[in-house]
């Protein structure tokens, strides 16, 4: 177990713990699963936490990469002061981040785990293989890999973009035996260390950050890069100006997500976004923010590693050891690209469906959003199945784009915590 510091704060005493006694379960230890439990400790839920801390962020991210987000985005959700990255790094006698210091991904894992250290206590490291009702149906129960069984009062589930990958099916021939970094195709979440492709040839698809910073840093260990786009150019984050005119705020006021008044009105109010028809939410789901990168890696990108717009893969096929692409550039005209390596920069696909943890009896009872594979939750966050709660990129697609990101961890955070106190008093 992870065990907590002598430091950490104490839980309020005395509140119900959910129907007879049992605990709520949450699924997943990243920073939505460790603000959901930080709020619940300190109202008295009896809460138990599974998952590895931060792992996402520790394996799916390649070493030297750095968050796309200002500081100010990326605080975690603890349920009094003292929680923020800022205070975190002033503890431990670091420079204070600001809106032109790009936050390298190490600083947020070491964040993340001083802050389950500090509010949220011991977190079981096992996986969840198991997701199901209750044989008196009274709740649900968790099947661990090790052979345990957790009866749960309710489960939170925040896995973040785990089992989320989502890999073309155009690319999918170069590995018929699974995607991986062993094989001629993988996905960019697959890696935590892009160096090993030092000296080989690498096709990159995709136009977003992940793209343009994983082919920067292979480019960096020696590489020989190209990333294929299929957008007609590559959209850059523009820099940030701390301290802008009044004017230039009202014209283009600020928010987590960057500026404009869409982005600010729907980080300001999530709960009225669930309100719009889903056929509105999810045209802002897709369109609300589009591919781009970081403002500060453009120099890294832009004139050092060759970048194709208006390309798109058309066919991909293994030659032996060695992968062959068949693009349409701008024209239509054909090319054949020939590589070591596919790195597949294609983001991720909400499917409840892909989330192997989920038994099929919880799964057909859960009502997805319009439109989508995504489950359509409550103002407080609870699905149809009464008693599990999604929350993080999973429940973007009911209260926008926010929740995409660890901007959303309070507004989530505090609502959960809110709707367990309600059904403790119930029962």
């Amino acid at each position: 177990m992870t065990q907590s510091l002598s430091g950490q704060r104490p839980a309020r005493r005395g509140v119900a713990d959910g129907h007879r006694g049992l605990p709520w379960v949450v699924v997943g230890a990243g920073p939505y699963g460790l603000s959901v439990a930080a709020h619940l400790r300190a109202a008295g839920v009896s809460v138990q936490v599974l998952g590895e801390v931060m792992g996402s962020w520790r394996h799916a991210m390649a070493t030297g990469m750095f968050l796309k987000s200002t500081p100010d985005a990326v605080d975690l959700s603890a349920p009094e002061p003292g929680g923020r990255l800022a205070e975190f790094r002033r503890l431990h006698g670091e420079p204070e981040l600001t809106e032109l210091t790009p936050i390298p991904c190490e600083v947020f894992v070491r964040y993340g785990q001083w802050f389950q250290k500090q509010y949220v206590g011991d977190v079981d490291p096992v996986r969840v293989v198991g997701v199901d009702h209750a044989e008196d149906l009274s709740g649900l129960s968790v099947r661990l890999e090790d052979g345990r069984n957790i009866a749960a009062a309710a489960v939170v589930v925040a896995t973040g973009l785990n089992g989320l990958a989502h890999v073309p099916a155009a690319l999918q021939h170069l590995a018929p035996e699974g995607i991986g970094p062993g094989a001629l195709l993988s996905h960019t979440s697959h890696h935590s260390d892009l160096s090993c492709f030092a000296g080989q040839r690498v096709a990159v698809v995709g136009g977003g950050q992940s793209a343009l910073e994983s082919a920067a840093l292979m480019h960096e260990a020696g590489a020989r890069v190209q990333v294929l786009v299929r957008e007609r150019k590559v959209r850059w984050g523009s820099v940030p100006q701390p301290g802008r005119p009044t004017l230039r705020r009202l014209a283009r006021p600020a928010s987590p997500l960057g500026p404009g008044w869409t982005l600010a009105a729907v980080c300001g109010a999530p709960g009225a976004v669930r309100r719009l028809p889903a056929a509105a939410r999810m045209l802002l789901f897709r369109r609300a923010l589009g591919p781009s990168g970081g403002w500060w890696l453009r120099d890294r990108v832009e004139g050092v590693v060759p970048v194709r717009t208006a390309c798109r893969v058309v066919r991909a096929e293994a030659a032996g050891t060695e992968a062959r692409l068949e693009l349409a550039g701008p024209g239509g005209e054909p090319e054949t690209l020939t590589v070591d390596h596919v790195l597949a920069a294609t983001g991720y696909r909400l499917d409840l469906a892909t989330l192997p943890f989920l038994r099929p009896a919880v799964l057909r009872d859960v009502e997805c959003v319009p439109g989508s594979n995504a489950p359509r939750l409550s103002s407080r966050f609870e699905s149809s199945v009464p008693g599990l709660y999604f929350t993080g990129s999973l429940a973007a697609p009911t209260f926008g784009p926010m929740l995409r990101f660890v901007a959303g961890t309070r507004f989530a955070a505090t609502r959960i915590a809110h709707d367990a106190l309600a059904r403790a008093i119930r029962t």
